[in-house]
């Protein structure tokens, strides 16, 4: 039975999604990475996840990593596809800016790089090769996040962490025009009380 309280929780969750911003993961090794994603995109608003599998052997993101996720991936919306090329040509046609994160000294530094696209898809590599050159090359964006210690790269959650946040700290000025329409988020609500 679905409670008010739980009602209202179902509701505002569906209401603070963000739109316009995905993220896509190609050819994550570690499902638990993965799943450690999948509970920071639920807590930034982000509700659909790609999963591209060219090289890695595939799973499921519903049936992996539920302590590691916290059971996130149940709320959200995946896409699986065996090809880099046409998912990043597909979201390029709906109008996503496609933005990698690489570890080169020539890409921008995603502090001093613009991230309010109406429409962000945030591209993770793999955890030992980053991105294939094929992501690289049709991405429109290359940023980096700057490292001051020894080490000069991280895991690949905390990278993606960093970069949700980013981009939500750079929307929040005007919040509103980032967030689902209303029929979207009780069309979102509705998905949510079904899931219960």
């Amino acid at each position: 039975m679905l409670t008010r309280k739980r009602s209202e929780k179902l509701r505002s969750v569906a209401s603070n999604r963000q739109s316009g911003l995905v993220v896509v993961l190609e050819d994550i090794h570690d499902p638990h990475n993965a799943a450690a994603v999948l509970r920071t995109c639920d807590a930034f608003g982000v509700q659909d996840v790609y999963f591209i599998f060219e090289q890695e052997e595939p799973f499921n993101p519903r049936r992996v990593g539920k302590a590691t996720s916290s059971s996130a991936n149940k709320w959200l919306t995946f896409t699986i596809s065996n090809s880099t090329r046409r998912t990043l040509q597909k979201l390029q046609k709906q109008g996503y800016e496609i933005i990698a994160t690489v570890a080169d000294t020539n890409a921008k530094d995603i502090f001093a790089t613009k991230l309010t696209s109406k429409k962000v898809a945030v591209l993770i590599g793999n955890e030992h090769r980053g991105l294939s050159s094929t992501a690289v090359e049709l991405s429109d964006t290359l940023v980096t996040i700057p490292m001051l210690g020894m080490v000069q790269s991280l895991n690949l959650s905390v990278t993606a962490a960093i970069l949700m946040f980013e981009i939500t700290r750079q929307r929040q000025k005007q919040k509103k025009q980032y967030l689902l329409s209303v029929p979207l988020a009780n069309k979102l609500y509705k998905q949510f009380v079904k899931k219960q």
